[in-house]
């Protein structure tokens, strides 16, 4: 795996033009994973410390962080993203904050899973961004209340040790704890602000609420399903054709580039856990004149299993929402669709339950994770 890059250090003055001209940024090596900290998915933050600056659900929006140095209010400068007031030190004779002086803020995941990697982006925030940073996790069951994960018989785990950060700039850390997490505790130390949080990772579903479901969307992502690989992604991330709830807008699905040859696109998902599929769905909403033209749909069963047609290739109508029910229940552990020849549809929904292979399967990963 490649060493994620690092950024210390002020970014320069903002000069004008465009912001983002020397944002300092990389490739990060996990960012495939899905984001558990989605909005879409269920994510908050619960609770901060200190927030006088800018509020620290700001942590959280889908889009990248704004700018505009004219935004002043009562309190100073509004800056998009999470800041807290400036630490002092005890007395005149020891002005500075303490070593152990820091803000922090109580984010709960959308999806509880096993998390890859963290972006702590700290875009525009050139001179007030935190000296330094980390992050805790936590497993809590339930909906627990502030004061229950602030209590001391909750077990935090460090996935991120307090290191420097860069400002205006994506600090990115690979985390390599294979438990399943809940919540995380954002640190800045000893105080500033940090844009935008994202927590990179595989879902780890509850059994025990699959169970009590019976019938559910085995594909989607809030149920432990993900994509494994897709033949173009040059619009819109394949992912989102495993999120919850209907496409709200055109890139809130999947698209791709225009084909100029016979071939075709296609994406290749990952079930929850072994599972007897019932019923599919195929959603092409706000896909107008771009739609896919048609859509065929495959499972195999295992990682070295044979891909057999479950939906043959169907014509797709443009913005409507397609339902078919298969004439028997299809087995398999991965899916495929495949559109023809090119376009996008904005959800897959495959709706069934799990075998008695794939519920054993799943809680043992479950009870492995800590969960």
């Amino acid at each position: 795996m490649t060493a994620t890059p690092g950024f210390t250090g002020d970014a320069n003055p903002y000069k004008g033009g465009d912001p983002y001209a020397d944002y300092r940024t990389a490739d990060f090596p996990f960012t495939q994973y899905a984001n558990l900290a989605d909005r879409q998915l269920g994510a908050g933050v619960v609770a901060a410390n200190d927030e006088f600056f800018a509020q620290r659900e700001n942590l959280l929006v889908p889009e990248r962080a704004e700018f505009d140095p004219e935004h002043f209010g009562h309190k100073g400068k509004i800056m998009d993203g999470w800041e807290t007031r400036r630490r002092r030190g005890a007395s005149a004779e020891h002005p500075w904050p303490a070593a152990e002086d820091h803000d922090w803020a109580l984010v709960r995941l959308g999806a509880p899973g096993v998390i890859r990697g963290i972006v702590v982006d700290t875009a525009h925030f050139r001179g007030n961004y935190p000296q330094a940073v980390s992050i805790e996790a936590a497993s809590v069951t339930g909906s627990p209340a502030p004061e229950e994960l602030l209590a001391g018989d909750v077990k935090w785990t460090t996935l991120v040790p307090r290191t420097p950060v860069g400002g205006h700039a994506a600090n990115g850390f690979c985390v390599s704890v294979e438990q399943r997490f809940t919540h995380l505790r954002v640190n800045q130390h000893p105080d500033g602000g940090i844009a935008r949080l994202r927590v990179y990772g595989d879902v780890v579903p509850d059994p025990e609420w699959l169970a009590a479901l019976g019938t559910f969307d085995v594909v989607a992502l809030e149920n432990g399903g993900r994509v494994e690989d897709a033949s173009d992604l040059f619009y819109s991330p394949a992912t989102n054709t495993v999120q919850p709830g209907r496409s709200r807008k055109m890139d809130d699905g999947w698209e791709t580039r225009r084909r100029r040859d016979q071939g075709n696109d296609w994406i290749r998902y990952r079930l929850a856990a072994q599972a007897q599929i019932r019923a599919i769905e195929i959603d092409t909403a706000y896909l107008k004149g771009n739609s896919a033209g048609w859509a065929s749909v495959s499972v195999k069963d295992g990682e070295d299993g044979e891909w057999t047609e479950i939906l043959p290739r169907t014509r797709l109508q443009p913005d409507t929402n397609h339902r078919f029910v298969l004439p028997e229940p299809a087995v398999g552990t991965h899916a495929r669709v495949d559109i023809f020849p090119d376009g996008g549809i904005s959800r897959l929904r495959l709706f069934g339950s799990l075998t008695g292979q794939g519920a054993a399967g799943l809680a043992a990963r479950h009870q492995e994770l800590g969960g």
